[in-house]
């Protein structure tokens, strides 16, 4: 068995001609490497994130690569008027809104007898409401124009268990039953809703702020033996987000190789 990650997948035009805003896009994780292939999939791309230094790096190195403005603002997803912000300054950016990439959220390790309800809150306000926001605020725009797409980012915890995120995997499930009821609300209306949910993405700041020994037992339970890339995340959230899952909506794709 390989542990080699495939090599990367190159645009092919899906989302050419879209427009995509994507929340928490700084640093180099999941959502840096969904505005990434939305943009050499076609796209137009606003990216945000609460880090004032990692979005400007972030969006000065995805204009690097795409040679054109790549607009970025700051917004905190568990501020309401940050939220409003956002979704308007995109709408002045880039023209309209086609798809929204949910990426945002907050992680951390607790058992539940020593969870405090600050942590419980927390979390859950940013993961779970955060998306909520996001998804209330873009609504009403993309049901004005009879189209939209929604991709959530969710988790494998929202289904299985693992000791010591009950808060963590609570906001997940949340985040799929989010998914499932908003998506058949605004069917009628040519909106789509649906959620990737990885099981174990590796990147710089995973590596850096776990130790060793977890990701070493987190690889283990994959059946490639690695974490997937970032990029493998993201070709998920841009198949979701593309016209090849016209037929799909209030649906969760696991992105994993994990061993339930």
């Amino acid at each position: 068995m390989s542990k080699t990650p495939p090599p990367y997948v190159e645009g092919h035009g899906l989302l050419a001609g879209k427009t995509v805003l994507v929340t928490a896009a700084a640093g180099k994780g999941i959502g840096f490497a969904a505005a990434k292939k939305c943009i050499e999939e076609g796209a137009q791309v606003m990216i945000s994130d609460i880090h004032e230094r990692r979005l400007a790096e972030a969006a000065e190195s995805l204009e690097k690569e795409s040679g054109g403005k790549v607009p970025s603002r700051l917004c905190n997803v568990a501020q309401e008027a940050d939220v409003q912000g956002l979704i308007e300054s995109a709408i002045s950016a880039l023209g309209h809104i086609d798809v929204l990439i949910n990426n945002a959220g907050l992680g951390g390790t607790a058992n539940v007898v020593d969870l405090t309800a600050a942590q419980w809150h927390r979390l859950l306000d940013i993961t779970l409401t955060g998306t909520f926001r996001m998804t209330r605020a873009v609504l009403p725009h993309m049901i004005e124009r009879k189209t939209g797409v929604i991709v959530n980012n969710a988790s494998v915890l929202g289904w299985r268990a693992q000791v010591g995120q009950a808060h963590y995997a609570a906001a997940k499930a949340g985040v799929m039953a989010l998914t499932r009821c908003s998506a058949l609300e605004v069917a009628e209306h040519g909106v789509r809703i649906n959620a990737v949910s990885p099981s174990f993405a590796t990147h710089p700041f995973l590596v850096k702020t776990t130790p060793r020994e977890t990701l070493d037992q987190l690889e283990a339970q994959e059946a490639f033996g690695r974490g997937a890339q970032p990029f493998e995340v993201a070709n998920v959230m841009v198949f979701l987000a593309s016209d090849y899952s016209s037929y799909m909506t209030g649906e969760t794709i696991a992105v994993s190789s994990q061993r339930a």
